[in-house]
């Protein structure tokens, strides 16, 4: 993906539920929290987080949303047919809509950036052997999270 305006398509993993996307990724990350690790069935999130307006959903029937949590109101969507972690939702006041995807749901995955690092990490399962910078307690994670989707919005509005 060179350009912003690039396409790539994005599927779950039985392929019933299916979106476009639309330009680069804000960010991508490995989330260990307990909501992340429950919704993917997984130690942990290896999501790339979009603009909403950058993706489009095909047939929003196709996913069962569920809130695990308030706030933030992560909208957690799931495919109907294979109850895989198909695409979530995310509305923060005073910020742009945000779409997170699975990586593992890109189907271009070759063009999703590198991850800047791990969250939640005192939740984790394992530890995890790479040279990523790990962040534990809610706070530092947090803080970490939003000093990296924040100017990744950002530069995202700027080109725009």
């Amino acid at each position: 993906m060179t350009q912003e305006s690039s396409q790539q398509e994005g599927q779950c993993q039985c392929g019933n539920t299916k979106f476009t996307i639309q330009g680069k990724p804000v960010v991508r990350m490995f989330c260990h929290c307990e909501f992340c690790q429950e919704f993917n069935s997984a130690a942990y999130g290896d999501v790339t987080i979009f603009l909403s307006k950058d993706v489009q959903l095909h047939d929003k029937d196709q996913v069962s949303f569920q809130k695990y949590k308030a706030p933030p109101a992560v909208q957690r969507g799931k495919c109907v047919a294979c109850n895989k972690p198909a695409i979530e939702l995310l509305d923060i006041p005073l910020m742009p809509s945000l779409t997170i995807i699975p990586s593992a749901n890109v189907s271009a995955g070759e063009y999703l950036p590198q991850s800047w690092g791990h969250i939640f990490y005192h939740r984790r399962v394992d530890d995890i052997n790479d040279n990523l910078p790990k962040y534990s307690g809610f706070m530092k994670s947090q803080l970490a999270m939003c000093g990296q989707l924040i100017p990744g919005i950002f530069r995202k509005l700027v080109k725009a």
